[in-house]
């Protein structure tokens, strides 16, 4: 039996996206795929990249400063999608575009004081949807708030939000749930000149054809294209 490549599995994504498109009736290229390298090497990487993968996310600091550095020769874009330690948002805001797991105003202040100057972060804010204790996140309440104090941050974009589902919670309910989130405060904050309010990050390996179907317009995709995680 032929083992499945990685781009194999790329196509296999890929038509898995464009079928969940055509339900909704979205464009494809209007969903971005990002392939997320937590424990995967620098080499399927740069097999990646060559098979079109160009959005890269990394879960542990330590683990992606030597894959970024080696890897300096390719346009990745690198998005940052673990815990923020205050300890690390240095480093977090020099090496990485994107930052998806904002979670409280420090992390947010952090990150807008030491982001290099001739550089802007993109921000997403990590929202618990499912309200589980055992998880981080902004609760729902917050948000506004939130948003409302980022806005007057330098050198930082709040671009959207970031979802992850607790193991037990249905995803279906809980997109569409944070979709309509993402919408009401889209129409909020529209009028406003210093946000971009367009990113809806939401849906993994095991759920991203629902999420897609319930508006998500960034996926965060690890196992279904590079197998299991090598330790």
């Amino acid at each position: 039996m032929k083992l499945l490549t990685l781009k194999d599995n790329l196509l296999k994504t890929k038509l898995d996206i464009k079928k969940a498109c055509t339900e909704v009736q979205r464009r494809p290229e209007d969903v971005r795929l990002i392939g997320v390298t937590k424990n995967q090497t620098a080499e399927t990487i740069r097999e990646a990249y060559n098979a079109g993968i160009y959005n890269i996310a990394e879960n542990y600091l330590q683990e992606a400063l030597p894959k970024i550095k080696l890897l300096e020769d390719l346009d990745i874009t690198w998005h940052y999608i673990g815990a923020i330690q205050s300890n690390k948002t240095r480093q977090i805001a020099n090496n990485f575009s994107w930052i998806h797991s904002v979670d409280s105003l420090k992390i947010g202040d952090r990150l807008s004081k030491q982001c290099p100057q001739s550089k802007t972060l993109n921000l997403l804010i990590q929202v618990n949807i499912d309200n589980d204790p055992q998880k981080r996140g902004v609760h729902v309440e917050e948000l506004e708030g939130m948003i409302t104090h980022m806005l007057q941050l330098p050198n930082i974009l709040v671009r959207g939000l970031m979802i992850i589902l607790s193991e037990d919670t249905e995803p279906s309910s809980a997109y569409r749930e944070a979709s309509n989130i993402f919408k009401t405060l889209k129409s909020h904050k529209s009028n406003q000149e210093n946000i971009y309010w367009d990113t809806l990050s939401m849906g993994m390996s095991k759920d991203f054809y629902q999420a897609i179907l319930s508006g998500s317009n960034t996926i965060r995709i690890g196992t279904t294209l590079f197998g299991a995680r090598h330790k």
